[in-house]
C-alpha cells in the first residue's frame, strides 16, 4: 500500500525539500501551502517529473475549518493519510519581548502551535492502522532566541511539549510522534525575520562551522517517519551542527 503523507508548509524551504525527498521514497504527497500557489505547483511538477505522485492543496492550517477541508481533500484525492509532517510556521521581524503586541504574539502562536494540534487531530482520526507524525520544531526552543524572536522560540517549545504528550497518548494506537529541531538552515525564512543572511552571520558560532541544508533536515524527517524508526517515539533529533 502506498503511504500517504501531508507536508504542511510544503511549498518552500524545509517543507519543499521534505515533499520531494518523500516522493522519491514512494510516498504520495500532499503539498500544503497558504498563498504561493505557483511555488507549490512547482514542487508538485518536480515530483511528477521524477515519476512521483503529489497534489498541492491551499489551506491556512491555523484555521480549523480549513484544516478539515484540507484533510477531506486528501481523503477524496489520495486516500486516507498514513503520515504527517507538521512544518508550517511563521517567523516575524526581530524584536524584543518588551516591544511585542498581543496581535503579534497570538499570530505566531496560532500559526505555529494551533495548526500542529489541528493537523494532529485530523491525522489521528484517520490512522486506524497506525501511522507516523513528525513535528518540525527548532533549536530555538532550547536556546530562547533572546533579543530576536522569543515568541517564535516559545511556540517551538510548545511543539516540543506537544510531541512528548501526544507520543504517549497515541502509542497504544501504533501511532508514533517524533520531532526534529533544525538549527541554522539555509532557507528564505530568515528574510521573513528581517535578516536574510543570518546563517552567514552566525555560522562561525556553530561547531560544524556552517549552516545546514534543507535536504539534511528532510533526511532526518524521512527516517523518523519510516519503518526503520519503528521503535522510536517521543524522540527529538537536533539538526543544528552541534549547537
Amino acid at each position: 500500500m502506498t503511504p500517504i503523507v501531508l507536508v504542511t508548509g510544503g511549498s518552500r524551504g524545509i517543507g519543499a525539500a521534505t515533499s520531494k525527498y518523500l516522493a522519491k521514497q514512494n510516498y504520495a504527497v500532499c503539498v500544503n501551502y497558504i498563498s504561493n500557489k505557483a511555488q507549490a505547483d512547482k514542487v508538485v511538477s518536480e515530483i511528477e517529473k521524477d515519476g512521483g505522485k503529489a497534489i498541492a492543496v491551499q489551506a491556512d492550517v491555523s484555521k480549523e475549518e480549513e484544516v478539515v477541508r484540507l484533510f477531506n481533500t486528501i481523503d477524496s484525492t489520495l486516500g486516507q493519510i498514513t503520515h504527517l509532517v507538521n512544518n508550517a510556521g511563521i517567523l516575524l521581524p526581530q524584536i524584543r519581548v518588551s516591544e511585542m503586541t498581543a496581535e503579534r504574539i497570538n499570530k505566531v502562536l496560532t500559526t505555529n502551535v494551533t495548526s500542529y494540534f489541528l493537523c494532529c487531530r485530523e491525522a489521528i482520526k484517520r490512522m486506524e492502522n497506525g501511522g507516523s507524525i513528525v513535528n518540525v520544531s527548532s533549536a530555538a526552543s532550547r536556546l530562547g532566541a533572546a533579543g530576536e524572536y522569543v515568541d517564535y522560540a516559545s511556540s517551538k517549545g510548545a511543539i516540543d511539549t506537544l510531541t512528548t504528550g501526544l507520543s504517549l497518548e497515541v502509542a497504544s494506537q501504533n501511532i508514533r510522534v517524533n520531532c526534529v529541531r533544525p538549527g541554522f538552515i539555509y532557507t528564505d525564512m530568515h528574510a521573513d525575520g528581517g535578516e536574510a543572511n543570518r546563517v552567514e552571520r552566525v555560522k562561525s558560532l556553530i561547531p560544524l562551522q556552517r549552516g545546514g541544508k534543507t535536504q539534511e533536515v528532510a533526511a532526518a524527517i524521512a527516517f523518523l517517519l519510516s519503518n526503520e524508526a519503528s521503535f522510536i517515539t517521543g524522540t527529538f533529533v537536533d539538526i543544528a551542527g552541534g549547537k
